[in-house]
């Protein structure tokens, strides 16, 4: 690629990367200039900002201490910002001032020249500010709020029923779909994806509508627009999900694909819910590269990982992961499956729904209705010469018998439970009507996990706690001695001093010592004890861990942990 921008021309003369490398990294990861020199040069934003104010004589902006609400809106193109990445700052006389990341992108300064009619000027922006800027700009929770004119354009529009079949895609960008209601509900989307929601939940009440984004597992309130809209939005996010509009009654699922650009979609599993005052509307966000971040990310202490590792590579056996909805069960299991998944293997997976699409896997949708049940669509498994099998969650003893039936006679088997803990997974098994001699064999390990916040590391800090408070909390002596707790405080990079969430896991074998329990009938507190013994950490400890480690907080683990 020849490009045009002398700083990039320039930076690669001098030896700080291959011209041909920056084409690549920059066309496969569909990165911005700036961002594509910092990766294949290793180089951080402000390194490269100051280089590029230094070989070109530019000024530098430092955009975090840069007040928006003095933005000249007049002369804010949004097309031509998002096109160059760039930000009008200020104007003086007849000179627009603009930062950008790439003082030599002569280009985009003569498009702004010619929109504007003024001269620019370029000052130098560290490029990751500017583009959070540039969002933030057009895209913030902020942007979601109704100005008086939008509520009159909102308030006239009427749903159309006519557009219950269209494509099975919604594109953010098409311009075909400009009403402002659909307009406002594209946003929501966007602004969820861009926050790294993963619930979505609009809310009619009596007096008021409230629409709610679940982020790193806890749900925050981003928009309440005016209640006589309750039945147009319910009624365009029915038309996107394909579900019948005229049913108020009962509840409906559905399913979106939101098109974000050329190479990515977005899922969205719909739900609604009559309610007194109208439909609720709950969406899940189903991003299929949750699944491909790898083992390494999910928060796996180095012995868990050896072990779930281990139980993977075995050729028959069940694994089972259990934990309350939202614990990332799922992710745990399409992590698993995407390391098995190779040419050599069969891999069918019965999910009610079907989260995450994954290509060279078998998935088939549980479905009452065509009497996909479980338990049948195991049987069907079983005949298709298979090699591994996850079943989405073990439900009832006909289920649990095949599953086990399957792990017995040579397959690898993977599924769910509903269980506060590896132990009592055991004893929910028997409960159920499992003999015990079955659970004994086939059963190979259990993983009860949970989801706790993250720490935000850009303004984390120590917390001081008594000794006495600490010895309470479950920490020994021997940890004490170099200790340093911390707690969330909250800055611009996080929400509320959380920044994304990390696996807590209890990862426990079944051995022969915990075998002979299982074989006698023995209770959940009986295998906890031995487990403990055998030097598993159940979820508690797990979680003092990553405490210790300065990972999470005290109080996010006693959340989660019900401490």
């Amino acid at each position: 690629m020849n490009f045009s921008s002398p700083l990039a021309r320039r930076l690669a003369a001098l030896g700080a990367f291959d011209l041909n490398e920056l084409a690549r990294q920059k066309s496969e990861q569909q990165m911005s200039l700036a961002e594509a020199i910092c990766s294949v040069a290793k180089m951080k934003p402000e390194v490269l900002q100051a280089r590029a104010s230094q070989m070109f004589h530019v000024s530098m902006l430092d955009l975090s201490l840069f007040d928006p609400s003095t933005i000249p809106v007049d002369c804010v193109n949004e097309s031509l910002v998002r096109k160059h990445r760039l930000l009008p700052i200020a104007v003086k006389g007849k000179t627009l001032f603009i930062a950008t990341a790439d003082p030599t992108d002569f280009n985009a300064f003569e498009d702004y020249e010619f929109n504007t009619g003024m001269q620019t000027e370029a000052v130098v922006a560290r490029y990751d500010l500017l583009d959070k800027a540039i969002d933030s700009l057009f895209d913030s929770s902020s942007s979601l709020g109704l100005t008086e004119g939008d509520m009159k354009d909102l308030e006239g529009v009427e749903s159309d029923e006519s557009n219950n079949k269209k494509s099975l895609t919604t594109d953010v960008n098409s311009k075909e779909d400009d009403a402002p209601i659909i307009v406002y509900i594209n946003k929501i989307l966007m602004d969820a994806i861009k926050r790294g929601a993963s619930d979505l939940h609009f809310e009619p009440y009596e007096k008021r509508y409230r629409i709610r984004f679940r982020v790193d597992g806890v749900l925050h309130e981003i928009a309440s627009p005016p209640v006589n809209l309750e039945s147009r939005i319910a009624a365009r996010i029915k038309v996107m999900s394909h579900m019948d509009l005229a049913e108020k009654r009962k509840p409906q699922d559905g399913r979106i694909k939101l098109k974000i650009n050329a190479k990515k979609s977005i899922d969205f599993r719909v739900s609604t819910l009559p309610t007194l005052w109208g439909e609720k509307i709950v969406m899940r966000i189903l991003d299929s590269s949750s699944a491909m971040l790898g083992i390494d990310v999910l928060g796996y202490e180095p012995e868990q990982k050896k072990l779930y590792l281990d139980a993977l590579a075995q050729p028959q056996g069940m694994i089972l992961v259990t934990g309350p909805t939202g614990s990332g069960k799922t992710v745990s299991l399409y992590t698993g499956l995407n390391i098995l998944n190779t040419a050599e293997r069969n891999i069918s997976t019965a999910e009610d729904p079907v989260e995450i699409n994954l290509e060279g896997i078998n998935q088939v949708q549980i479905s009452a209705r065509a009497d996909m049940t479980f338990a049948n669509a195991l049987r069907a498994f079983l005949r298709q010469d298979p090699d591994i099998v996850m079943v989405g969650e073990i439900r009832d003893l006909e289920t649990a018998e095949i599953a086990i039936k399957a792990a017995q006679t040579g397959h690898l088997v993977l599924s769910t439970l509903h269980t506060n803990s590896a132990p009592e997974t055991l004893t929910r098994l028997m409960n159920m009507g499992v003999p015990s001699y079955n659970i004994a064999s086939s059963v190979s390990l259990i993983i009860a996990q949970r989801l706790a916040r993250r720490l935000c590391p850009h303004c984390k800090e120590p917390e001081q706690l008594p000794q006495e408070e600490l010895l309470k909390q479950g920490f020994n002596y021997e940890q004490l001695a170099e200790l340093t707790i911390f707690k969330a405080k909250g800055c611009d990079e996080c929400t509320e001093g959380y920044k994304g969430r990390v696996g807590i896991y209890e990862v426990m074998p079944i051995t022969s010592k915990i075998a002979e329990i299982i074989m006698r009938g023995g209770n959940s507190l009986e295998i906890a004890q031995v487990a403990t013994q055998e030097g598993v950490n159940n979820l508690r400890a797990s979680g003092l861990k990553k405490v210790a480690q300065g990972v999470t907080s005290l109080v996010e683990v006693n959340r989660v942990t019900n401490a």
